[in-house]
Parts: C-alpha cells; sequence; structure tokens
C-alpha cells in the first residue's frame, strides 16, 4: 500500500485526501464553489504538512482527470503536477465518472444484473456520461449526450441502470422508462479516489508528468463579455 494525495476539482466542489494503506487520513472539502483557484492550494498545503508531521512518504499523487469543469480540471492537474515535480512521486489520472460510481457501490444496493451510469451537467440536457457494470468496467465510452427518450434504451431495455450525478435529475423525465432509477447526491469527492488509485498503483498505471492533460471530452470555448453600456 502506499500513501497517496487524492485531488478531485471536477464540478464546483473541491476536495482533497491524504489516503495511507487503504483508509482516509485526512481529508478537506469544499462545497461552496468553485473555489478551486482558492481552495485547493490550502487543502495541498494541509495535507502535505499532515503527512510530513506524521512522518510519512507521499507515494503518489492521483488527481481527477474529466471530464467536467475545464477549469477546474485545469486546476487540479496543474496543482497535481506540481506536487509530482517537487516530491519527486508518481502522477495518477482516476476519470471522473468512474470515480463518481466508487459511492454508489459502497452504500447503496444495486442489483447484481444492474449498470451504473454516472452524469456531469454539461448545461441544458446535454450531459457527460458513461456506463458501466457492477465491476466498474466500461459497458459504453464517456461521451457527451443530448439526452432523449432513447439514448440511453438499449440498456434500459435489458435491466435496471442507476443514474447519478449533478446531470441525472433533469434527465429523468425525458428518460422516463421503468427501468431508470435515480440516485440523488451523489459527487466525485476525493474521499472516494483512492481505491482507485491504489487499483493503478498495483497496475503500474503512471501518468507522464510532463505531457498529461485532462480529459475534457470538449473543447473550451471562450465567450466574449456582453457591453454594458
Amino acid at each position: 500500500m502506499s500513501c497517496i494525495i487524492n485531488i478531485e476539482t471536477s464540478t464546483n466542489v473541491c476536495s482533497l485526501t491524504v489516503s495511507q494503506d487503504g483508509a482516509d487520513i485526512f481529508t478537506k472539502e469544499d462545497h461552496s464553489g468553485p473555489n478551486h483557484a482558492v481552495k485547493l492550494g490550502e487543502f495541498v498545503d494541509e495535507g502535505l504538512s499532515f503527512a510530513d508531521s506524521h512522518a510519512i512518504p507521499v507515494d503518489a499523487v492521483a488527481v481527477s482527470c474529466g471530464p467536467g469543469s475545464y477549469t477546474g480540471l485545469r486546476i487540479g492537474v496543474s496543482m497535481a503536477k506540481g506536487i509530482c515535480y517537487g516530491r519527486g512521486v508518481k502522477l495518477i489520472a482516476v476519470p471522473t465518472l468512474e470515480l463518481m460510481a466508487v459511492p454508489v457501490l459502497l452504500h447503496h444496493e444495486i442489483e447484481e444484473d444492474a449498470l451504473l451510469c454516472p452524469m456531469i451537467d454539461a448545461r441544458r440536457m446535454e450531459v457527460y456520461a458513461a456506463v458501466y457494470n457492477r465491476r466498474l468496467q466500461e459497458v459504453r465510452k464517456v461521451q457527451a449526450d443530448v439526452v432523449d427518450a432513447d439514448t440511453y434504451k438499449e440498456f434500459l431495455d435489458k435491466g435496471p441502470v442507476y443514474f447519478f450525478g449533478n446531470g441525472a435529475e433533469k434527465c429523468m423525465e425525458t428518460i422516463n422508462h421503468p427501468n431508470a432509477r435515480l440516485i440523488k447526491d451523489i459527487e466525485p469527492l476525493s474521499r472516494f479516489m483512492y481505491p482507485l488509485a491504489e487499483k493503478r498503483i498495483a497496475e503500474e498505471r503512471y501518468e507522464d508528468v510532463a505531457y498529461f492533460v485532462p480529459f475534457y471530452l470538449k473543447d473550451f470555448v471562450a465567450k466574449t463579455p456582453r457591453k454594458l453600456l
């Protein structure tokens, strides 16, 4: 097992967890955001100070790699890279949608044949979504979906599908299928990240610190601000 700094900034929530040997030993969360540019630096300082004060060497940094907020992902990955360079440790990327499935599997009763569909709001009726089975194997890859009644019909016709995340609730009336299940209040948080990070350490799935970029899914488009006069 390892000591991992886990960073999550893909949505409005900013969170950091220090994990060691499969346990959460330090966590900070801010749900009032987006305040990533302000809060993440504070959380990193506190997390590293906690590890150092307990003589715990940091082995790796795990960061949520998207999809999600362009700015949030950029801030999180930049901070993760800075720690990796400064401490000479490995970088681990954890897909945001896969991370969101962890609390569902841990805290909810899910049928054996059920599928999981985490959703991140991409405004209007568009979401970033993927479909996983209970072993977190990808049944359908991550993509941007404009949701209508047929978007997930091929999966819903076969059995229950659990929808969750900040993009899910707005879609349920449109999906309107007897096998559609909604789980509320699921967010990507750093305290659920370390089981996925440890799995990647066991598989030696590390990222190139110099060249790694987040999975934005869609290109960032800058908008011209409206004139006030």
